[in-house]
């Protein structure tokens, strides 16, 4: 398969150069008479999903025995008909869009899934340098199954699990387990979101492409990088090849490199960030741009629950940093790792001291939303009334260190010269291993 890429030589690509780009790639396709499944993000992307529908119906499902799509949710709330309608920007009703039948990936029902192979446990600690020594189900989607061609169609922007998001991702954990999505989470925590992410060769990423590499379906990729909600390059090809480009063009366009680390960050997250789960998002997107002591404050008077589907776990265990979980494992085996991942990438970096019972982070995590303050506190995170905060107050003071991210969780903010290495960061692959 060759890889194609159309890359803006202006802001964006237009409207005309998208419908161009996408038959030449599909010509690769040889689609009469297949059936096609297109894999997409849920709203919790970016993503200019009308314009791509409208085209991907006209050059694919035209020629298609059948054109699907599978909203990869990993383990994400399912999206309704409304959101889904918002979504596609046209009515979603009992499942279809148009002659499109429209599925929800649903994660939580066993039935769901197919088992396609799995990763040796010798190559699981190959992968992740012995920080993981188990051996992994590779299991999907068996909706997959059905068909004879799967399209991956979504955006790239670095990701604090996997170092940039798409490609394969969409793959697993995207429409796979909790079991692949909480040992894929686990080892990003562990390998630490600070260092991960925006980085273009990561563990996880090499696990996932692993994955990848069982599913016994024909696989293509259409991989988006956006400026704003335009399209400013597209890029075709395998689901490696594809993503492998629109990362570099990713790494250029979503990562803003600053002279001097930031005290204060004020993240406004978008509403489509519904719960912290995902709004987590503007803090590890702030989390390498701020200095040892600083604080990041996430304004989302919109966000009422730290997460629709984990919840109750996290109301178990908290946020805390890495420390804390690896020296006391046997008190939280009962707790799935997906889940102790994203509460020390929320956390963040820090120590902990087991005799005493001291959890040191090493920035603070303050919490502007509807959350009630001792529900934050229970959390172990911060509480600011976000009714207190007036944004006018916050522009234009990078000179003070003060920071207004106003559209939080896509830019990536990063110090000149600062990009750690493991051992500066204090990782140690012996400690690690569990």
């Amino acid at each position: 398969m060759t890889t194609l890429s159309q890359r803006a030589s202006g802001k964006n690509l237009t409207r005309d150069e998208v419908r161009q780009f996408v038959p030449e790639a599909a010509l690769q396709l040889s689609l009469k008479d297949k059936r096609v499944l297109i894999i997409i993000p849920d709203g919790t992307r970016t993503m200019p999903m009308p314009l791509m529908f409208e085209i991907l119906q006209a050059e694919i499902a035209a020629q298609a025995a059948a054109c699907d799509y599978l909203v990869a949710l990993g383990t994400h709330h399912a999206m309704s008909e409304a959101q889904l309608s918002r979504l596609f920007g046209r009515p979603v009703v009992n499942g279809i869009c148009d002659s499109a039948r429209i599925f929800n990936h649903r994660w939580d029902l066993p039935g769901t899934f197919a088992e396609i192979g799995v990763i040796p446990a010798v190559e699981v600690a190959r992968i992740s340098g012995g920080v993981l020594s188990e051996p992994i189900r590779i299991q999907i989607n068996r909706l997959l199954l059905d068909y004879d061609q799967i399209l991956i169609c979504g955006p790239v922007f670095p990701h604090e699990v996997v170092g940039f998001s798409g490609g394969n991702k969409y793959l697993f954990p995207g429409v796979s387990t909790g079991e692949m999505i909480h040992q894929t989470h686990w080892l990003g925590a562990l390998l630490g979101s600070y260092n991960i992410i925006g980085t273009g060769t990561t563990p996880v990423r090499e696990l996932i492409d692993l994955a990848a590499s069982k599913v016994p379906v024909s696989v293509a990729c259409f991989a988006l990088v956006l400026k704003g909600a335009d399209i400013a390059g597209i890029y075709f090809g395998t689901a490696r090849d594809a993503w492998k480009l629109a990362a570099d063009h990713s790494s250029e366009t979503h990562i803003q490199w600053v002279d001097r680390p930031f005290r204060r960050v004020l993240a406004v997250i978008p509403e489509m960030y519904t719960d912290l789960w995902t709004g987590a998002k503007g803090m590890y997107k702030s989390d390498p741009a701020i200095a040892d002591g600083g604080e990041v404050i996430l304004f989302a008077p919109h966000i009422t629950q730290a997460s629709y589907s984990h919840g109750a776990f996290l109301d178990k265990v908290g946020y805390h940093c890495a420390e804390y979980f690896l020296k006391q494992l046997r008190r939280f085996a009962d707790i799935p790792r997906g889940v102790l991942a994203h509460s020390i990438h929320l956390y963040g970096q820090g120590s902990y001291d087991a005799v005493n019972g001291i959890e040191n982070p090493r920035i603070h995590v303050t919490l502007a939303t509807s959350i009630p303050e001792p529900r934050c506190r229970a959390l172990n995170l911060g509480y600011l009334d976000y009714r207190t905060i007036n944004l006018e107050d916050w522009k234009n003071r990078e000179a003070e260190g003060i920071k207004l991210v106003p559209h939080a969780g896509e830019i990536l903010y990063r110090l000149k010269n600062s990009r750690r290495t493991e051992q500066d960061a204090g990782i140690n692959h012996a400690t690690l291993t569990v």
